[in-house]
This record gives C-alpha cells, structure tokens and sequence, in this order.
C-alpha cells in the first residue's frame, strides 16, 4: 500500500538509535526525507547515512532536549526543513517505586518525558498550520494504561502525554493538523538487555539465582520472558518495526480521519478498556 508519504519531511526526536531509529528509517522507505535527531553525533550520522541510502534527503540535528532553549531551536531547525510530520519519540526511562523515589525523580521524569513535547510541538505548531496538513505523533507506553510498580514517574509522565495529546488534538481541530499517541509494549531494544542484566546482577548479589532471567531476555528464550514478564495474546515481544509501521501509517495522509487517540501496539497486554 502506498501511504502517500513520498516528498514529505518528519522530525523524530531521540532517532539515534532504538526505536526512533527504526521509525526514522521506515519513514524513509516511505519516501519521507528526514531529519534525525539524537545527542551522539556518530550515532546520528550513522542513522542518517542508512536514512539517505533510501534515496532520499536527510539531515542531522543534535542536542539535548531538557537543557534550555535546545528543544525550540531543534524546532525552528525543523521548520527551515520543511518538517510537517512530528514525532515526538525522545525521553528516558528510570526505575522508581514509591518507596525509593525522590521529588528529582519525579522532576526528572517530566523533564525528559513531557517538556520537550511540549516545546518541540509549541514551536512548530505555527509552520505545521501554515502548510495546512501536518501530523504530531508522540510515543507514549503501555505503562499508560497498566502503570509499572518500578516505574512510577515513567509511567506518570507518560500517562501525561496521552493526555496532551487529547488536548492538542481538539486545540487544532479544523486546521488540517492531528494529534495521536503510539504507545508501545515491551519492545525489544538494547536498553531493555540492559535492564534485565542489571536486575540479574542485583538479584545474584542478594543470592536469589535470577541470572537465568537476563539470559532469558535473547530471542531463544523469549517465550519464558514473555510468561514471566509480558504475558500477552499475541505470544511475544514487540520489534521496533511493530512500532514505526505504525507511526508511518498515522502520519500517513491515509490517517487523515484518525485523529487524538492512543494506538496501543502491545500485543494485547494491557487488554480492552
């Protein structure tokens, strides 16, 4: 299907590596010229080289967007791009719970999740209504919907951000702009081994054996960590194309009739409302 996405141009935030990276390639398979974004000047590069191997034009933008100033003059970089299509995929992650977690970790949360949405998106809202077609599409998380215990601030913040997206959706309602949220389950990405390693080494420092677990996290063993830690219907993990097909037909002229709702691409896990 052709998703008529040949000539226009997107900015995805944080699309240096993991996801972002992933849907900034599959928008370019599209024929979308992008502008990648990312804090790692190589990593960037990299990206944007695999982006305009597609054939198409790209370029790369750097900073970060919880210091000041840097997420609207990304914006403004955008906008001299020709940028109608907006992802706001950039924003961390951190293990809290109630019990450990500190007003900074709260802060900090809202800062990397929330803020640099709402910059980027203020910013380059008057370019995207002036070419009278435009689309700001925001990574949200199943957390969304079934909060994580050892992630309390995450899944706030992300909570956030559907809720903005809402709200953006009725604020430019008949300007030919949407506004929609993807959010994700539990994606297979380098950040997630790094999570499972880490609780196995705390876990076997306390002598309770849950090396097995990391292990579990390869693609041999993805059945058991689906059983243990994301049960779902559809039976496995997510890929980070599961993620960007997705954001490529919602930024698509073929989404034109979707617009303000959060697009749960979790393979069920956090089941019907």
């Amino acid at each position: 299907m052709d998703l008529r996405l040949a000539g226009r141009a997107a900015l995805v935030t944080g699309s240096s590596s993991g996801i972002g990276a992933t849907i900034a390639e599959t928008l370019a398979d599209e024929g979308c010229e992008v502008l990648v974004h990312g804090r790692n000047a190589g990593a960037a590069a990299a990206v944007a080289e695999r982006v305009a191997a597609r054939g198409v034009r790209t370029e790369v933008v750097l900073g970060d967007l919880t210091e000041p100033g840097v997420a609207e003059q990304i914006a403004l970089t955008a906008r001299d791009f020709g940028v109608q299509i907006l992802v706001n995929n950039a924003g961390p992650f951190a293990e809290h719970d109630w019990e450990s977690s500190r007003a900074s970790d709260w802060r900090a949360a809202f800062e990397g999740n929330v803020l640099p949405t709402v910059r980027v998106s203020q910013t380059l809202l008057p370019s995207l209504r002036a070419h009278g077609w435009g689309r700001v599409i925001t990574i949200g998380s199943r957390a969304v919907r079934t909060p994580l215990p050892n992630m309390v601030t995450y899944s706030a913040a992300k909570a956030a951000v559907v809720n903005m997206t809402t709200s953006l959706a009725r604020h430019l309602a008949g300007t030919g702009v949407t506004a929609n949220c993807v959010s994700p389950g539990v994606i297979v990405s380098p950040s997630m081994y790094r999570m499972f390693e880490e609780r196995a080494a705390d876990s076997t420092d306390e002598g309770n054996g849950a090396t097995a677990t990391a292990k579990a996290v390869g693609p041999v063993d993805e059945a058991d960590i689906v059983a243990a830690y994301a049960a779902n219907p559809t039976g496995r993990l997510g890929r980070p194309e599961d993620i960007a097909s997705a954001v490529a037909y919602l930024a698509s002229p073929r989404a034109d009739y979707v617009n303000g709702i959060e697009l749960r691409v979790d393979g069920g896990i956090t089941g019907t409302p």
